[in-house]
């Protein structure tokens, strides 16, 4: 063992509070695993939930584990230890269970690197009967765990406090009887809804490399997987049960009030697959908050439409009236009225980000935004009146059927309220900056938009930069951009099928050089990225039942792609 690595890990958990560390014994042992570093997991809120869940059952324990830093990686490799967890410095492989909570794409690589440093077979197929049972959830794999199938043992696809109980309740059931790993993997397949083990399910491919088929392998198993979803989700809190220094919303206590989404924005993967939209009740919030208020944390509220709460204002005066301070993430521009500004000014809110994500009313209308430009100017007017000192913008490029006249549109409308807020805010002091952001669309699966391509990343970089340069010299307004090479990873990784598992393990081995693996793996990557779909193909994820008809997003498809 590392005398630095001890060291360091110990260090990490006297900063943290809320954390468990279980008595090994005789409890069934998981690792949970976040594809990333400590400081971007542990804000995530999904990732806490998960853990809380595991170590509430009696019967498991449940440790952490992150890829690690650069400089500790390079000490892991120099002392050929395995990698291990963060609570009890356990190695990996003796855990029954590792299980990943995968909320993005390019946390991919992070997965096998794991494992890798863990030394656990990155293969399923490959996998001995005493290595730990390798499972994973999340919003990426709900929508399409098909590029990671060759990796994985099993999926949760669905919302955790439905499904993961069910789930180690049936695996403590079959380790009791003392089944084999294979006997494990087919009772979750049979028995659990949202269970998916991809060693059961055969693809079927055309001449044309397009899917066929895809069928289980035994009649007993569903032919169609269905993810689970929380009817009530005033029936549990989802709070933070871990706070720690190390990240950077370390002064936040984050509660999520809702989930869902009613807008039906064509875009957004997160707003079709948590339909319906549903929304925590005060009475239920109020537990959370009075417990975040006590830590000394401003309240951090999270939820895919939070600004469409029916009582979001009391919710911010229940906290304010025991003083506690606010943080709101981004607003929908058409919810924000004069109560919710005053609210935010009286909360001491420094900064709001709205989305108008197109300049063009025309390309608005395309993707189903459902604002105008007035309600914009109207928003951004009202932010500046209640003393808020920055306001950020977010701006897609690349989305459906734009044009150069869509990015002069961008331009302009940035220009005109720049000139509105500096005229507006004119003798007042707090105003600071407008923060410009763009970032590529990506077409994601299970929205209508999941038969078109990525916008070539050359073009995307040509029209950022042209944003970029007309914007640069205007006062009090910063741009800032992704990095569009990195958009047709993710593109690959979100709307690939199983062969792309090939070109990441082939990533993994040349240590993150993908052009190095395209060129080694006989798959086109640019046949999942760049080809349009027609809507009576197969898709890779089309074997899960997300609740949503096709018919409705081949309707909603075909009206965006109708507007001129």
């Amino acid at each position: 063992m590392s005398w630095k690595l001890t060291k360091k890990y110990d260090d990490v958990l006297a900063d943290e509070k809320g954390y468990q560390k279980k008595i090994w014994g005789n409890l069934l042992k998981v690792c949970l695993a976040y594809p990333n570093y400590y400081r971007t997991g542990m804000p995530n809120l999904g990732f806490q939930t998960v853990y809380s869940l595991i170590n509430h059952e009696k019967s498991f324990l449940c440790e952490r584990v992150f890829v690690p830093d650069p400089g500790d990686e390079t000490e892991f490799a120099s002392s050929s230890l395995p990698l291990f967890s963060l609570e009890s410095q356990k190695a990996l492989s003796e855990f029954d269970i590792i299980a990943f909570s995968i909320p993005f794409e390019n946390d991919y690589p992070g997965i096998l690197k794991i494992l890798s440093m863990a030394g656990i077979t990155l293969c399923a197929a490959e996998r001995k009967e005493t290595e730990p049972l390798i499972i994973g959830g999340g919003v990426s794999v709900t929508l399409n765990p098909e590029p990671l199938a060759d990796f994985f043992d099993l999926f949760l696809l669905g919302e955790a406090e439905e499904l993961l109980p069910e789930f180690l309740h049936v695996f403590e059931n079959s380790c009791r009887l003392g089944l084999s790993r294979n006997e494990i993997l087919f009772r979750m397949q049979r028995d659990v809804e949202g269970a998916y083990v991809p060693k059961y399910y055969r693809v079927y491919y055309k001449a044309d490399h397009l899917i066929e088929d895809m069928r289980p392998l035994d009649a007993a198993l569903p032919a169609k997987i269905r993810t689970r979803h929380i009817a009530d989700i005033n029936a549990f809190a989802t709070d933070q049960c871990i706070s720690t220094p190390s990240h950077e919303f370390k002064e936040l206590f984050l509660t999520e009030v809702s989930r869902g989404c009613r807008r039906g924005c064509r875009f957004c993967a997160a707003g079709f697959l948590y339909r319906p939209g549903r929304f925590r009740s005060l009475k239920t919030l109020e537990p959370s908050f009075i417990r975040g208020i006590g830590k000394g944390k401003k309240i951090g509220l999270l939820g895919t439409a939070v600004s469409d709460h029916p009582d979001l204002p009391a919710l911010c005066r229940f906290i304010m009236d025991r003083n506690g301070e606010v943080a709101l993430g981004s607003f929908r521009l058409d919810r924000l009225d004069r109560e919710l500004a005053s609210l935010l000014q009286e909360s001491r809110v420094e900064t709001v980000s709205l989305a108008p994500e197109a300049g063009s009313q025309r390309l608005r209308d395309v993707i189903r935004k459902g604002i105008t430009e007035e309600d914009i100017f109207r928003a951004v007017e009202l932010l500046i009146e209640h003393g808020i000192a920055n306001v950020r913008l977010y701006f897609m490029v690349g989305l459906p059927s734009e044009t150069e006249a869509d990015i002069d549109a961008i331009i302009d409308m940035v220009k005109k309220i720049r000139h509105h807020v500096m005229k507006i805010s004119a003798g007042r002091k707090s105003f600071k900056r407008i923060t410009l952001s763009i970032n590529q669309f990506i077409p994601k699966p299970v929205t209508p938009f999941q038969w078109l391509p990525l916008e070539d990343i050359k073009v995307v970089r040509k029209r950022m930069r042209r944003i970029e340069n007309a914007i640069r010299k205007e006062p009090t307004v910063k741009v800032i951009h992704d990095l569009p090479k990195w958009n047709y990873i993710q593109a690959l990784l979100s709307l690939g099928d199983r062969r792309v598992s090939g070109i990441l393990l082939a990533a993994h081995t040349n240590k993150g050089n993908w052009p190095k693996a395209f060129k080694e793996v006989n798959v086109n990557p640019d046949f999942y990225v760049y080809r349009r779909k027609g809507v009576n193909e197969i898709l890779p994820w089309d074997f899960i039942d997300h609740g949503i008809d096709k018919k409705y997003l081949i309707n909603e498809y075909e009206k965006a792609m109708a507007i001129h």
